[in-house]
């Protein structure tokens, strides 16, 4: 959950300086052209945008390569109608060009950043990402080269005859800048990594050790990574009857420190012990602010595709791990069959929780997963029955949605039945999966195609369109999406209003202002982590405790619908988060094979 950052709008806090590839309009003239940062595969298609800030006509466009002469060109610019900021977009395609080399898009005297066409473009990027969440870990941090939160993790709260009783649950991941924990978004990313390195194992390295530290171990780093989830996540299942689902509380935010001298103070002293919660299936929060929740079945869910997916993994590695993580699938799965319904998050001070209500995706993912894994007909028969519950992910379509209340984005679990299951099983969950596509497709006929709705964490659904739509085409064949798939991935590196990539480190244009208390006082680049990305001006300025702490070095880009702003007092458009982050790796993942 990104912090709602009240106390650092209190005291303020220097920036540091403004990133590279300015975002201001190029020449002077009111527009720009935005591409991929990171670049274009020469089979891939390949498209910029023009972001005119006033009405222009814009008829063609050319490519120049590093000597400026012209190799690609003139072309017809395809006027695509206003978007956000933009008074006019057009679209410039130069999918034709497929030799491998380093160019610049020239259109009305404007020249973009250099643009690269090569093999490679994605090679490395997926890797990447894990840095991200190495630094993000909870007990034995590798950034601070310290134990995070060892102590202190945690006592039991809300529950009907155990709360005050110290349980065991240090490690796992922090969620954003905040130090809160969940076990659905950690579940998610969990299963996000497993399934990038069973499906795309080249694209990972050896270059760290299990504790995050440099130094290869013999296994590649995604499943170190993979494992340090799934270690947190069977401490947050100790018993068959017990499933914890939230570790910390918006209390949390009260204080603007490093993990390693965290102050908060949830009612037993400051830098105290923290407050872990469990799945009891009824309305929670110890305060003025309660969820909504329903049942246990969303957490089990997730936590059994996790645990079953695991065991798979790690059944030649370390079998004794291994056969924990099958059995714990099989009990956690019991337990979601038996508690249908949601388990959100619990708010504290602030009104903010992850609202999920959706829950028989998960289950689904959860019994394809034990399919997998026993090739029991009754799990296939489950997990068919529970996608038909939910055959379209309900955001897909629609205009807004509350803060992750249908998550995850995406539902794994259609294209793990199309994986184990028969013909015909993998023809039904295909058609599912289309038509969420379409629906989003059918919202994306702007010059930037994209057809999310701007919620908190956009980034989020644009990683999970862009899986959808990688697995739909791996099930079909189908390219039908591929257009809007594409385009997905290239805003997230650049192709925006802003011309920002929106992951650190990766591009020319990147945040360098993140809303990051590690970042702002280590001074440290958080390479890898994926942002929240813009949000609907309405939501914007309806948040509390949000303040931009310098001036706005996009402001000719945020006078649309949507804003974005990189500025450390920024929790809703410029926070990394870590499940976000862990999605998008798998994208990555199936684009940096040969």
């Amino acid at each position: 959950m990104a912090r709602a950052g009240l106390l650092l709008l209190a005291v303020g806090l220097s920036c540091h300086p403004p990133g590279r590839g300015g975002p201001a309009p190029q020449g002077g003239t009111g527009v720009a052209i935005r591409v991929n940062q990171l670049g274009y595969r020469p089979d891939a298609p390949k498209v910029a945008v023009v972001c005119a800030l006033e009405p222009r006509v814009i008829a063609t466009f050319r490519l120049v390569d590093e000597r400026n002469r012209t190799v690609f060109g003139p072309r017809a610019a395809e006027a695509a109608g206003p978007f956000g900021p933009c008074a006019a977009t057009y679209r410039l395609d130069f999918s034709t060009l497929q030799l491998a080399g380093v160019y610049r898009i020239v259109a009305v005297g404007v020249s973009s950043l250099p643009v690269r066409i090569a093999d490679d473009v994605y090679r490395g990027a997926a890797d990447s990402l894990l840095a991200y969440l190495r630094e993000q870990r909870s007990g034995y941090n590798p950034v601070f080269r310290d134990s995070v939160h060892q102590r202190s993790d945690g006592v039991l709260v809300d529950h009907p005859t155990r709360s005050g009783e110290f349980i065991p649950v240090s490690g796992g991941w922090a969620d954003a800048s905040d130090y809160l924990q969940y076990g659905a978004t950690t579940a998610h990313a969990t299963t996000m990594l497993l399934l990038a390195y069973r499906d795309h194992p080249e694209a990972f390295a050896d270059r760290f050790q299990a504790n995050g530290l440099p130094g290869a171990n013999g296994i590649p780093d995604v499943l170190d990574e993979a494992r340090w989830g799934l270690a947190w996540l069977l401490k947050m299942y100790p018993e068959d009857d017990l499933l914890l689902n939230q570790l910390g509380d918006d209390r949390d935010h009260a204080f603007w420190d490093l993990p390693v001298n965290d102050s908060s103070d949830y009612g037993w002293g400051r830098g105290g012990r923290r407050p872990v919660y469990p799945c009891t299936g009824k309305a929670q929060g110890l305060f003025e602010y309660k969820n909504r929740s329903t049942g246990l079945a969303s957490t089990a869910g997730k936590y059994a595709a996790a645990f079953a997916l695991g065991a798979r993994e790690y059944r030649e590695r370390d079998s004794v791990f291994a056969r924990r993580l099958a059995e714990r699938a099989r009990a956690v799965y019991a337990l979601g069959a038996a508690h249908p319904g949601v388990c959100q998050t619990a708010p504290a001070r602030a009104p903010y929780f992850y609202e999920e209500d959706d829950w028989a995706d998960d289950m689904e993912l959860g019994a394809a997963e034990l399919y997998a894994l026993t090739r029991e007909p009754t799990d296939l028969a489950a997990a068919l029955a529970y996608a038909a519950l939910e055959p379209v992910s309900r955001w897909m379509g629609q205009d807004t949605a509350r803060h992750y209340q249908w998550y995850p984005w995406h539902n794994n679990g259609h294209y793990e039945i199309w994986r184990a299951g028969p013909d015909s099983a993998g023809r039904l969950v295909a058609e599912y999966y289309a038509r969420g596509l379409e629906a989003v497709a059918r919202r994306a006929r702007n010059g930037f195609r994209i057809g999310i709705p701007f919620i908190w964490c956009s980034n989020n659904l644009l990683a999970a369109f862009a899986t959808q739509a990688t697995f739909y085409r791996r099930m079909t064949g189908d390219s039908s999406f591929l257009e809007y798939e594409t385009a997905a991935l290239d805003w997230l590196f650049g192709t925006n209003p802003w011309g920002v990539s929106m992951v650190i480190g990766l591009g020319a244009t990147y945040p360098r202002t993140p809303h990051s208390v590690v970042a702002q006082q280590l001074h440290l680049q958080l390479t890898g982590g994926l942002v929240d990305g813009p949000v609907y001006r309405s939501i914007f300025e309806h948040l509390r405790g949000i303040r931009l702490l310098a001036a706005d070095q996009y402001a000719p880009f945020n006078t649309g619908f949507i804003v974005y702003h990189d500025d450390v007092g920024d929790y809703a458009t410029n926070e990394p988060i870590m499940d976000g982050t862990a999605n998008l790796a798998y994208v990555l993942a199936a684009r940096s094979a040969p």
